[in-house]
């Protein structure tokens, strides 16, 4: 089903059959699945197809872990590889890449892991880490991230060393964007509070702009994304100023 979402949310609007084909799997498979999600208003149901809702295209968390792992892990590693040892914060905002971020600390218990992610927290916690501050405020259901002006008060309390951020859509047009503006406003806040910024990324976030902006390129010191980036895309950010790294992945 979350191959299905996916398509749904990169094309607005898809026919059955030719997503039958996409998918390999049938028809009549497709067509339950997108009855399923329709009940829990995921997607809307049209004659011979599907299309996104109104509430824009961002899948409930619950639901992205299986997108396009190898290249968040790859992109996780890459960016533990590039924090100090010895004692460090780290500020985590949500999402799945920053997750991989957090499993690929693995042993490193010297750190101090600073988030506003409910499900990254247990994650912490689950993982060993022994030093885990979490930022108070308003449940946001969909991304189970602590967001407002709660959240920002707590931020405001720390320095950061080095804030690993994730993004729904990273270009030069736009920035770093997200589906929330509120969401936005309180990982901008992390952001300014660290003095290093490390934006992960994987290659389907290059050159997209999503609703609201959570920072500028120029407030990032290092872009990690995978070789499925748009190359062009990828130039342009460059030509700003902004370090980016690519990590290969063998997709076959």
């Amino acid at each position: 089903m979350v191959a299905l979402l996916a398509a749904v949310a990169e094309h607005g609007e898809v026919v059955l059959s030719e997503l039958a084909v996409e998918l390999g799997a049938s028809t009549a498979t497709i067509r339950r699945d997108v009855a399923v999600l329709a009940e829990q208003g995921l997607l809307v149901r049209t004659h011979g197809g599907a299309r996104r809702t109104n509430h824009g295209d961002e899948l409930p968390v619950k639901l992205r872990d299986g997108r396009n792992r190898r290249a968040k892990q790859a992109i996780a590693q890459a960016a533990v590889d590039q924090l100090p040892h010895g004692r460090h914060a780290v500020a985590l905002t949500g999402g799945t890449t920053t997750t991989e971020v957090l499993r690929a600390m693995g042993e490193r218990h010297d750190l101090t892991i600073i988030t506003n992610s409910v499900s990254l927290a247990i994650e912490a916690a689950a993982c060993g880490q022994l030093r885990v501050l979490i930022a108070g405020g308003i449940l946001r259901a969909n991304s189970l991230e602590l967001v407002g002006s709660l959240t920002e008060s707590t931020f405001k309390q720390f320095n950061v060393g080095t804030a690993i951020v994730g993004s729904d859509g990273v270009s030069l047009e736009g920035g770093l964007t997200t589906h929330d503006h509120v969401e936005a406003g309180t990982n901008h806040t992390m952001i300014e509070r660290a003095q290093r910024v490390i934006c992960v990324a994987d290659g389907t976030k290059i050159g997209r702009v999503t609703l609201a902006k959570l920072a500028d390129l120029t407030d990032i010191d290092l872009l990690i994304t995978d070789s499925t980036a748009d190359p062009a895309a990828l130039a342009r950010i460059r030509r700003s100023g902004v370090e980016v790294q690519v990590v290969h992945v063998d997709h076959q």
